[in-house]
């Protein structure tokens, strides 16, 4: 095919996109059935690494642990921007009945990261051939870990400078909760901030018979657990929003026995970062308070997890422009706020982007399960999506 024009190069990739479509499948199947924990995915970097040098790409490897990057410099001068895939798997176990389930017992691709490296992959091979008509660069960033804080994508950032060169960043999700074909992007905070916090309650255990002397550490775990709840509702501006949640209470063995110490943890989810502090702020002042007045000693541990999630306002609305043309405008939705995290928020403090959802569900109830579900799986046609998603980002900023 003769490429006249803009819109006949990009018509051409188009093509190339969808005629590869069962290669670009099987690859997600491949990783499907071979997923691997976060920090732990040396295999799986090597198959994208010998796939991507197969397209004829010069890598760099182990970055921030198994993270891969891989620049196309264009063939003219301009812009440099960089998309993302995660690459990592879940300790759940596969309780599908397909032929591409997990062959590892109790890791999985609970979540998609195998059709975004896999639609990744399939982006790159096609653009690679089109690199003289790029008005800029493209970076490619298979990033490891984005299940498991600290996270790969701080891990990466730390550790090359490639990143600074970058202009603009993208990344796409999966998301079982919308029809396939729909596309769920919004700009400011998309996700929130999610933190860690473990409360070690000592007491003095004794005889269930006689609590008056012992100093029991359920009871004044209770009440944190219940002053805890108000932070929120009594704290916190009811037009912001914040979520406290303690997800684990563990104490004592024996029924007729006050135990000496109890141990609650929980996650403080916030998108705004005086929130953010002042959640934490207020965790440590009313634990505190609790246990000098049962005079009991305690322990607080409190982790910063991912930051919240920024979609920069102004190349969101560039990105909405290009998939209202490049889509069916009607499927082009509002990307709603949510609680959960993503460590994607690294790169989006660092560099100017956008993050945003691609729909993987259809009229199977197989493909509707939540993310993190053992019976997780997806419309596959969603794999071509994410890339022509990605090429119409690229024809807004290199071509």
């Amino acid at each position: 095919m003769e490429i006249k024009d803009k819109n006949d190069l990009i018509a051409q990739i188009t093509k190339e996109i969808n005629q590869q479509d069962q290669e670009v499948i099987q690859w997600r199947r491949y990783l499907h059935q071979h997923p691997e924990l976060s920090f732990q995915e040396t295999e799986t970097a090597l198959f994208i690494v010998n796939k991507m040098e197969e397209f004829g790409f010069d890598i760099q490897t182990n970055i921030g642990g198994n993270g891969i990057i891989a620049t196309l410099t264009g063939g003219k001068p301009g812009k440099s921007i960089a998309f993302r895939a995660d690459f990592d798997a879940l300790p759940i176990q596969d309780e599908k009945d397909v032929p591409y389930r997990s062959q590892h017992p109790g890791i999985m691709h609970a979540c998609g990261h195998d059709g975004h490296t896999a639609a990744l992959l399939g982006f790159a091979k096609v653009l690679i051939k089109y690199q003289a008509e790029m008005n800029g660069n493209v970076v490619f960033i298979f990033q490891p870990a984005e299940e498991t804080p600290p996270g790969g994508a701080k891990a990466m950032l730390q550790a090359n400078d490639e990143f600074q060169k970058i202009d603009y960043a993208f990344a796409a999700h999966l998301a079982s909760d919308l029809p396939v074909g729909q596309l769920a992007l919004g700009s400011g905070y998309r996700m929130a901030a999610v933190d860690k916090f473990a409360i070690t309650i000592k007491g003095r255990g004794g005889h269930g018979a006689r609590p008056q002397d012992a100093n029991d550490p359920i009871v004044i775990g209770s009440d944190m657990v219940n002053a805890l709840q108000k932070i929120v509702s009594r704290r916190i501006d009811p037009l912001a929003s914040a979520v406290v949640t303690i997800g684990v209470f563990q104490s004592g063995n024996a029924f007729n026995v006050i135990p000496d110490s109890a141990k609650l943890e929980g996650t403080v989810r916030s998108f705004n970062q005086e929130i953010r502090n002042q959640v934490e702020e207020n965790i440590r002042a009313i634990v505190n308070g609790i246990a000098t007045a049962y005079d009991a000693n305690v322990e607080i541990e409190y982790l910063r997890g991912y930051p919240a999630l920024y979609n920069d306002p102004q190349v969101t609305k560039q990105v909405e422009k290009q998939f209202t043309e490049g889509f069916d405008q009607h499927n082009v939705v509002e990307f709603e706020p949510m609680m959960g995290a993503e460590d994607f928020s690294y790169f989006l403090e660092a560099i100017p982007g956008t993050y945003f959802r691609v729909g993987s569900q259809n009229e199977s109830p197989s493909t509707s399960y939540p993310h993190h579900h053992p019976l997780f799986d997806m419309d596959e046609r969603a794999l071509k999506n994410i890339q022509l998603a990605f090429l119409a980002i690229a024809s807004a900023y290199v071509f």
